[in-house]
């Protein structure tokens, strides 16, 4: 059944429309009443029309390659789904379900006619809120894909970091170890053996200082490697976060499925009893 204009004037893909366009369009679109967990569409059907949502919510969900149903976005009042394949003529990608009683305006592709027929401008509001829907969707599949937290981190590094790294890691190794042992046998052997002609005589202080200032610079440039480590480890630790709260969503939309699945089965069979049969005692309660 057609709807009240005023109804459309709340809505902000028609914000821009006066008053006799949104008689000429309510006339046209259809208003749709959705019980809680009904399904409005599936994935694979034609698209007949899209949906701009008046009262309630709906969850548009799409299953992705690894199988798991993912919940694409979940518009309220004013806002919009379906419109995607229903300009493209082609079947829905998603599955649409009021989560809540819902009531809808069904508009179909006449009906965008006489709205663009109306006000040309129209159309270009309308393919901005598309793009933005298309972006936040965009968004959402990139913050669901898995990302590998040492790429993650090697793109963050600046150059001075990326030294310090290297340099920690060389200080730490045994190949400096054994280099550094190395030197100073030669250096305190040739001293030794120099006698009163050796640059550096016992006991040593030239060697001290060059010792001094190599463990005053290692030392900050440790502590900035160090720091980096933390950093790492944050930012793993925060990828690991958002899996395992992947996870739990995945998780708690399994169980809700389940408890749901649960009562349709009672429900039917109920029904197939009938209302006079009693139940078992050994028979679950649902």
């Amino acid at each position: 059944m057609p709807c009240d204009p005023q109804e459309l004037r709340h809505v902000p893909l028609f914000s821009l429309l006066d008053d006799d366009e949104l008689s000429v369009l309510a006339s046209h679109v259809e208003l749709r009443e959705f019980a809680a967990r009904q399904r409005i569409y599936k994935a694979g059907e034609n698209s007949a029309g899209a949906y701009v949502v008046l009262t309630g919510a709906v969850h548009v969900t799409i299953v992705d390659a690894d199988g798991q149903e993912v919940l694409v976005e979940e518009p309220h009042h004013g806002e919009i789904f379906g419109f995607a394949s229903m300009l493209e003529g082609t079947a829905h990608q998603t599955t649409a379900v009021a989560a809540v009683p819902t009531t809808c305006l069904e508009v179909d592709r006449e009906d965008i006619a006489v709205l663009v027929e109306k006000k040309p401008m129209a159309g270009l509001d309308m393919l901005t809120v598309l793009a933005r829907q298309m972006h936040a969707s965009q968004q959402l599949v990139r913050a669901r894909a898995a990302r590998n937290s040492n790429d993650l981190i090697e793109e963050e590094m600046t150059f001075g970091q990326r030294i310090a790294d290297k340099v920690a890691s060389f200080g730490g190794s045994w190949t400096f170890i054994i280099t550094f042992l190395a030197v100073l046998i030669i250096y305190v052997t040739a001293n030794v053996a120099l006698g009163r002609h050796a640059w550096d005589v016992y006991p040593f202080i030239l060697l001290n200082l060059f010792l001094s200032m190599l463990a005053a610079i290692q030392a900050p440039v440790i502590m900035m490697s160090q720091n980096r480590q933390d950093t790492k480890d944050r930012v793993r630790g925060e990828l690991d976060f958002d899996v395992n709260r992947r996870a739990e969503t995945e998780i708690q939309g399994l169980s809700r499925k389940l408890n749901q699945l649960a009562e349709k089965l009672a429900d039917i069979d109920d029904h197939l009893r009938g209302p006079n049969e009693p139940r078992r005692n050994d028979e679950p309660q649902g």
